[in-house]
């Protein structure tokens, strides 16, 4: 197959994350099982507007704001009837409508859509845009092949008006190579937040939890990686707390680094009021590490309540706090969810997913 991919980013881009994450290690297998695969993404800036990464063409054009205006034209510029057999659309932003303008059949990959989570995430303004756009998705894609990265996406997109059986539900994948245990040599008292710096990814509430078990006498330290366009907000609720001692927060890390706190961590937390799967949720599970996750679509996916980690209600402090506690203060505890995350994220590899998809490619350009 020779395919074309859309992305708002490519694996390069700063604020690159599990959605883009996901189709590239897609793509770049897609790569060795011998199709050709360019992707079209937005340019950076200090990233050149052409390149070959793992064997996918990347091809940068247009700016943040805008690129979902000039796509169209750039994508038809590379004349698709002729160059490409599919078009595999990522819809997990503002959607491109490509099944309007492509000449060949869309296949139409669904991390998760924002709904009602834009209205606490961005201004309203943008977030009534983000709902407008989304909700032409049953009449423009309605006769697409969807492939949802959990049964709560699908669900959605069904509730939108998607035939169920237009979409298949393919987990995302993980390097089993690189998420394992490391040597066992515990940060006392130490949890992990890993990812994107966004409202709507609760970090605050870990905070909130934090504050909470220290005017309760209880001690804990919070470790956060990543960056995005809530750190500083997140810094200075930190320093209202009077949290600077015990909270951490490292930014944008290596991969070692990250695997470091992955492995060292009595606990993972991620309050998050909405994802698509949870890749983080797997690769900390893949270490040996318990999670802590809000009841929200996606997590409730990844996170088996009880077994491989625990499950609170999205948006209670109490009940997040409480749960911390009585992870940290029971190492029988953390050792079976650590036990059983491993077990269970074994069930999980970029082969397989790759596999999948690749297959739904093939039943996409026969229908």
């Amino acid at each position: 197959m020779r395919i074309l991919a859309l992305n708002w980013r490519d694996p390069k881009n700063p604020e690159t994350g599990g959605a883009e994450i996901h189709l590239h290690e897609i793509l770049r297998r897609a790569v060795i099982a011998s199709h050709e695969v360019t992707q079209v993404s937005q340019s950076v800036a200090g990233l050149p507007s052409e390149e070959i990464i793992d064997g996918v063409r990347i091809l940068r054009h247009g700016k943040r704001n805008t690129f979902n205006f000039t796509l169209k034209k750039f994508a038809l510029s590379l004349d698709i009837a002729s160059n490409f057999d599919l078009v595999i659309e990522d819809l997990c932003k503002i959607p491109f409508y490509s099944p309007r303008w492509s000449p060949v059949p869309v296949l139409t990959i669904v991390p998760h859509l924002f709904g009602t989570t834009a209205y606490r995430e961005v201004a309203l303004p943008l977030a009534l845009y983000v709902n407008f756009m989304e909700s032409f998705i049953p009449r423009v894609y309605g006769k697409c092949s969807f492939v949802a990265i959990s049964e709560s996406t699908k669900k959605d997109l069904v509730k939108r008006g998607i035939s169920a059986e237009n979409v298949s539900v393919i987990p995302c994948g993980i390097d089993t190579g690189s998420y394992k245990p490391g040597k066992p040599d515990p940060e006392q008292g130490t949890f992990l937040y890993v990812g994107r710096l966004k409202k709507y990814k609760g970090v605050q509430l870990i905070l909130a939890a934090l504050a909470v078990l220290r005017d309760a006498g209880k001690n804990y330290r919070l470790v956060v990686l990543g960056s995005g366009d809530y750190e500083e907000e997140l810094k200075k609720t930190a320093s209202r707390l009077g949290l600077d001692q015990s909270v951490t927060f490292e930014g944008f890390v290596s991969q070692e680094r990250k695997l470091h706190w992955l492995r060292k961590a009595w606990g993972a937390v991620f309050p998050s009021e909405k994802e698509g799967w949870g890749l983080t949720v797997i690769e900390a599970n893949a270490c040996g590490t318990p999670v802590i996750a809000s009841n929200s679509d996606g997590q409730r996916d990844s996170v088996r309540d009880g077994i491989t980690g625990i499950l609170v209600p999205h948006g209670s402090v109490e009940d997040l706090a409480s749960e911390m506690d009585r992870l940290a203060g029971d190492s029988v505890l953390r050792s079976i969810l650590g036990k059983n995350g491993m077990e269970w994220a074994a069930r999980f590899n970029w082969d397989d997913t790759a596999d999948r998809m690749i297959e739904v490619m093939k039943d996409s350009l026969r229908k």
